[in-house]
Formats: structure tokens, C-alpha cells, sequence
């Protein structure tokens, strides 16, 4: 199968602002570059591992990174908001790196996180870092969601699932050029799952070709890398391992 073949099997729009719009399962979904998920008909704005307070977390460990982690993933956050103008906001698990990681948010980061429920629904879909939710914060706590046609849920399913949105692996890609080679995060979908990029500054990723996927991938997957304003379809035989 050529490359074009590779990336053409699979149905997708480019949109004007630079996402792209495919199909998973029967539901069209758009894949923003900033990494989060646009539900169109329903207005609704999905994203998953925020990781917020990651920063403070390594700290108390006595690993200092800068403590500025959840202020840029919420300005990133509210960027789209202000973009999109959502009737929901869908945080899709490990919204927090850790559960004391609400108490160490400050009182500013708090405030923001809180408006985002300001005339409109928020859910808090929690993951395995997250259990419990938040304590404070408004919103809608939840297992899973089913939105869209879609099941939501942070952690995929064991074995080929249809029309599952999930998080929780962090995909990454690396993309092989002409004579190197770059590394970014990305979508993976088999047009019936979709995993989520991480949305959190500090939250890392793995490989797409790492081992933990391909049970997950009914075909060979379309990889969508987030680029500068642009999220980028990427045939698999273009990938390379780390």
C-alpha cells in the first residue's frame, strides 16, 4: 500500500482553521491542533490528560521543573474556549497529575478551572490519577460518557472497540523526513476508536508503535500529528519507533 493509500483509506476534511474532521465509527468528529477534541453538533469540547499540578508534584519528590504547568495548559485550554465557544466542556481523565493536586492549585488556577462551568456544562471524567474527582471545583463527575454516538471514557477498552473516545496513552509520533526525523504528540484512530493526544504541558507521550497500542487497532491506524496551527494525517508506514 502507497503512502497516499495509507493516509486515503481513511475519510478526513481539512477545515480552514487547520483541524481535520474524520469519521469514527458513523460520527464525524474534528481533530483541533492545539491536541483537543471538537464534537460539532453537540458543541462540545473534549480533552484528556491535563496532568495540572505535575510541576509541584515532581517538586515535592525533589525534582525542580518550573512551576508554570497548569497556567499554560489552562491558557491553552481557554484559548479554545474563547475559539469554539462550547456548550460543554469534557475533561477526559487525569484532569490532575495526583489526588492532593487540587489542594495545590492556586487560587487564581482555581478560578479559572471553575469558570470554565460558567454557562455551560463541565464533566470531569475521571482516570486512573484522578479517582475520585475534584472535591471543590464545579461540574459533573463521571465513569464515562456517552456522547455523539460515542463512548467516552479515559482508559481504552482491552481489544478492538467501536466508536470509543479515549485518553490515557498519551500518543505521540515520529514522523521520518528527508534527513531526520521529528517527534509529536498526535491522534491515533482505526475509523472505529479515537485516543486523544495528552493536552497537559507537562504530560509526555508514547510512541504510536509502542506495543500497548496495537491490540487497541482493529488496521493499520491514521495518525494525526499536532503541527503549528495545523494537525497533520500521517500514513503508518511513515512512523518510526523511538
Amino acid at each position: 500500500m502507497s503512502l497516499a493509500e495509507q493516509i486515503f483509506s481513511y475519510a478526513f476534511a481539512r477545515r480552514p482553521d487547520g483541524s481535520l474532521a474524520v469519521m469514527v465509527a458513523e460520527t464525524e468528529v474534528v481533530l483541533r491542533a492545539s491536541g483537543a477534541l471538537w464534537l460539532e453538533r453537540e458543541r462540545a469540547l473534549v480533552v484528556a490528560d491535563l496532568h495540572l499540578e505535575k510541576g509541584s508534584s515532581f517538586a515535592r519528590r525533589g525534582q525542580m521543573l518550573p512551576p508554570y504547568d497548569t497556567r499554560e495548559t489552562l491558557d491553552r485550554l481557554e484559548a479554545e474556549v474563547r475559539s469554539l465557544a462550547p456548550r460543554a466542556v469534557v475533561l477526559l481523565g487525569d484532569t490532575f497529575h495526583d489526588r492532593d493536586a487540587e489542594t495545590r492549585l492556586a487560587g487564581d488556577d482555581a478560578g479559572r478551572l471553575a469558570a470554565l462551568a460558567a454557562g455551560r456544562a463541565l464533566v470531569w471524567v475521571v482516570g486512573n490519577h484522578d479517582e475520585d474527582g475534584p472535591a471543590v471545583l464545579p461540574g459533573e463527575v463521571l465513569a464515562d460518557l456517552s456522547l455523539a454516538g460515542l463512548a467516552l471514557i479515559h482508559q481504552p477498552t482491552g481489544g478492538p472497540a467501536r466508536a470509543e473516545v479515549a485518553g490515557h496513552l498519551h500518543p505521540c509520533a515520529r514522523v521520518a523526513g528527508k534527513s531526520a526525523s521529528v517527534r509529536r504528540r498526535c491522534f491515533v484512530t482505526d475509523g472505529e476508536r479515537l485516543v486523544l493526544p495528552a493536552f497537559g504541558a507537562y504530560a509526555g507521550g508514547l510512541n504510536v508503535l509502542d506495543p500497548a497500542f496495537r491490540p487497541l487497532l482493529a488496521r493499520p491506524p491514521l495518525a494525526v500529528a499536532l503541527g503549528r496551527g495545523q494537525a497533520h494525517p500521517v500514513g503508518w508506514r511513515s512512523l518510526r519507533p523511538d
